[in-house]
């Protein structure tokens, strides 16, 4: 390798490694803005695109599998943040929307696509398969530093989890039928019936068994944990997808099992695999961002045609579709019309929209662009303003703040009868006396972590919501009630209203 070729290649080290330096600036720039993340990332990288038009030279085909990748992490990352404990309150309201959601919303879209702007209906229904899933990267951003009160939030997340790969299953489905008629539909119900259900199976499978190997396995060295966890999430992606089954549906629903699991350097596992998140998440809007020329959106009606999708998918669609499959879950007023306004598209239509580039469809450019445009409005509109709405719809939410510091115990042994909770708004232990509290015998509180410090609990000492508690002993009484808010009903869904 000679001199030249050094320069050249640090030049490229150099520009690549300030570019993300930048795109992490940007997360900084967008709290200030209040335009979400993701908008930054896309819009920043579709212009540039413009100013050095060799920065959108990486094929279709690469763009496609970047992107992927980059959701995986993504979607096993925000399964792993959700976890089975919150899911499994919500499973069926979850379930519910991913599937039935995705489909209805698809028909609106591909109705309007074709009635309004004229689509023939092979492509409307593609376009309408592409904007209907919500997605986990753009949801998990605009809501990951925030916590939500109640079910909302979980609904939310679940939704983006479970309808990408059902987007995904409808749209391959579609481009792989022939013909037309009952034929062709039953072929393409029995292509989603089989992913759909490898993908459960797989998920499912690998997810339990990745969790016993990080509870019983050990390994030479601390930081292969993190490793072994998000490689083992990466081979029940590529299961699924060898067996025809949803690689997408599988990672999440590992990552949903693996989430509650108490293992061994958990909590490098937790940072590593956020930490490579938030990197998928740069990685994946700015690769899509340079797939997009934004003076070819401003010159033709491609922008109005997507200005216009966007407002009838936000203003009508799902408010009216998606409202209607809600009213059999439980959830009041404000809550539905928060759930519903927070349906945000992101990565994954992008993603279904290079599927269809690649797959040579008619007008297949002139979609892709129609689908930049809707996640766009959808990113800055929508993300941006789900902190105003939930204020305005009384939705209990409140921003993280940072917790850069951290003290810990290394132990060779799980801790037995160590646990800790979180005392959240309402539960019993809110404002409660530790002395009231009936922990049974043989079990007392030692220490809280309370605005960032550590309190020693006494017997008179009051607790608050959002306190982090630590309990010692088992005790003889179930105590994690104690410290939740008692839910209402059992698992939310159609038939349980």
């Amino acid at each position: 390798m000679g001199t030249d070729d050094i320069t050249g290649f640090g030049l490229v080290v150099l520009l690549v490694s300030g570019a993300l330096v930048l795109a992490l600036l940007a997360n900084r720039l967008s709290a200030v803005l209040r335009v979400p993340a993701p908008a930054m990332f896309l819009v920043g990288a579709a212009i540039a695109s413009d100013v050095w038009p060799a920065l959108g030279d990486l094929t279709e085909r690469l763009d496609e599998r970047i992107v992927t990748v980059a959701l995986i992490v993504v979607l096993f990352d925000g399964g792993m943040g959700i976890g089975w404990r919150r899911f499994r309150r919500a499973t069926g309201a979850v379930l519910w929307i991913g599937i039935a959601g995705t489909v209805v919303t698809a028909a609106g879209l591909a109705a309007a696509a074709h009635l309004l702007f004229g689509f023939d209906w092979r492509v409307a229904l593609l376009l309408g398969t592409a904007l209907a899933p919500t997605d986990p990267a753009v949801v998990f951003s605009v809501l990951g530093g925030r916590e939500i009160t109640g079910r909302t939030g979980t609904i939310l997340e679940g939704e983006s989890g479970a309808n990408d790969p059902v987007g995904i299953a409808i749209l391959v489905a579609i481009l792989g039928a022939t013909g037309g008629g009952v034929g062709a539909v039953l072929s393409g119900v029995g292509d989603f019936a089989l992913q759909m259900s490898v993908g459960l199976a797989v998920g499912v499978v690998g997810g339990l068994g990745l969790r016993w190997v990080t509870q019983h396995v050990q390994l030479p060295n601390e930081g292969l944990y993190p490793l072994r966890t998000l490689t083992g999430a990466a081979a029940i992606y590529g299961l699924a997808a060898v067996a025809h089954g949803s690689g997408f549906l599988a990672v999440f629903l590992a990552g949903i099992l693996v989430g509650d699991t108490q293992g061994p350097y958990k909590a490098e596992i937790e940072r590593f695999t956020s930490a490579l998140a938030s990197l998928a998440e740069i990685v994946a809007f700015t690769i899509l961002g340079l797939t997009v020329s934004v003076t070819n959106l401003f010159s033709g009606s491609d922008l109005l045609v997507g200005l216009a999708l966007a407002g009838l998918m936000i203003l009508l669609v799902r408010p009216v579709l998606v409202g209607l499959l809600l009213i059999p879950v439980k959830l009041s007023r404000n809550e539905r019309i928060f759930v519903l306004w927070a349906g945000l598209k992101g990565a994954v239509p992008i993603l279904l929209g290079i599927f269809l580039l690649n797959a040579n469809i008619n007008d297949g450019a002139r979609v892709y662009r129609i689908i930049f445009v809707v996640v766009l409005v959808s990113v800055v509109v929508q993300g941006g303003s789900v902190p105003a709405v939930a204020r305005l719809l009384r939705i209990p939410m409140r921003a993280q703040p940072p917790e850069p510091y951290a003290i810990g115990l290394r132990l060779r042994q799980a801790p037995e009868g160590l646990l800790r909770y979180t005392v959240e708004h309402g539960a019993p232990a809110d404002g409660a006396l530790v002395s009231d509290l009936d922990l049974g015998p043989g079990a007392w509180l030692s220490l809280a972590a309370r605005d960032g410090e550590l309190v020693d609990l006494g017997a008179d000492t009051r607790l608050r919501a959002d306190d982090e508690v630590l309990l010692h002993g088992q005790g003889g009484v179930e105590v994690a009630p104690l410290f939740t808010v008692p839910r209402r009903g059992s698992e939310p869904g159609p038939g349980h209203g």
